[in-house]
């Protein structure tokens, strides 16, 4: 089951802001398991979908104009946009916790579109904090990423200067920033979590690496690896992560901190596709041709974390093993009802 919250004396209440993705549903799911929260979800469906809550419990889409009338049902869904400084302002008052997920995601979008990737990440979370500040909540954690850091020697860790090489980087590292300072000017307990590559059930929309190539393996389309394959990532399997987001709502002392969240593991793409095709082999499916085409602008080409201060601070460490988080994701998207209707 994973880690839980410790259980409150009364009723807590956490706003999640881009709730219906990937890793807000898996969260949901584990604070509904816990007992003894009441949830409100913001987010405005541009990746997302309704349909991650609905898999979990029943939940209540309340407007916006009755954000302020109070946090009456177990799980809410508000459909709001984080760069709307009022709608953040409704929304999040009478909230705890604020776990701030939504954000443009991946390197390609951002150097395709830097303002946009600028306004919903910098901005987004600009307002998200201002609203926090306001109504005094108690923790912030920020879904950050190692991107801040760009092209150095791994592992990552905390203490290196930030270079980031992509769009994508300097947005979250311009959000890491102002939490610093809103926990130093003002107060607010933030918390910044650098993921790593997040992957496992769930990731039906997502266009990273493994749910990616699997999409693409069950429609027996060739999987295509940008460069030579030989660049590295930290790959987290998706419960882990959500332990480690309850490790940092439980942790005391640690505002204004920041943390590499990841499995401390260095994998190459060439080598999380080959566990791919293990977990095919596994279940008696074919698996496509593998092709190479030209690596692409902003990525880095090492990429690893360091994760004791985690483990020291928060008391958190990644367990599962890439085999089994692997072959658990590639059940899901077996299990799917419209594997045809994928992205």
């Amino acid at each position: 089951m994973g880690l839980i919250f410790m259980k409150p004396k009364s009723s807590v209440n956490i706003v999640i802001t881009g709730g219906c993705g990937f890793i807000g549903g898996a969260l949901v799911g584990r604070l509904i398991e816990a007992g003894g929260f009441k949830i409100r979800v913001i987010d405005n469906l541009s990746v997302g979908d309704r349909q991650s809550l609905s898999n979990i419990s029943d939940f209540t889409e309340i407007a916006l104009n009755a954000a302020s009338s109070g946090w009456v049902s177990p799980l809410e869904l508000i459909v709001a946009d984080i760069c709307d400084a009022q709608a953040m302002m409704t929304c999040i008052e009478g909230a705890d916790h604020i776990v701030h997920l939504a954000a443009n995601t991946g390197v390609a979008p951002s150097v395709e579109n830097p303002r946009s990737d600028c306004i919903t990440n910098v901005i987004g979370t600009l307002n998200c904090l201002e609203a926090a500040r306001m109504h005094k909540i108690d923790k912030f954690v920020f879904a950050s990423s190692g991107a801040p850091i760009g092209e150095q020697e791994p592992p990552q860790n905390e203490k290196m200067p930030a270079r980031p090489a992509s769009p994508y980087g300097a947005s979250k590292l311009a959000g890491e920033g102002y939490c610093s300072a809103y926990f130093h000017c003002f107060g607010v307990n933030t918390v910044g979590l650098r993921f790593g590559n997040v992957y496992g059930p769930g990731s039906a929309q997502k266009e990273s690496v493994v749910a990616k190539f699997i999409k693409r393996a069950l429609k027996d389309e060739p999987i295509e690896i940008y460069g030579d394959g030989l660049q590295t990532r930290d790959f987290i399997y998706l419960h882990d992560l959500v332990d480690a987001i309850i490790a940092s709502i439980n942790a005391n002392d640690i505002g204004g901190e920041l943390f590499q969240i990841a499995s401390a593991k260095e994998v190459t793409v060439s080598e999380i596709t080959d566990q791919i095709m293990r977990a095919f082999e596994a279940r008696d499916l074919s698996f496509p041709d593998i092709i190479h085409s030209e690596a692409r602008i902003g990525d880095v080409k090492r990429n690893y974390s360091d994760t004791s201060k985690a483990r020291d601070k928060l008391g958190w460490q990644a367990t599962t093993p890439l085999s089994e988080g692997v072959i658990a994701t590639l059940d899901y998207f077996l299990n799917l009802d419209n594997l045809a209707g994928l992205k």
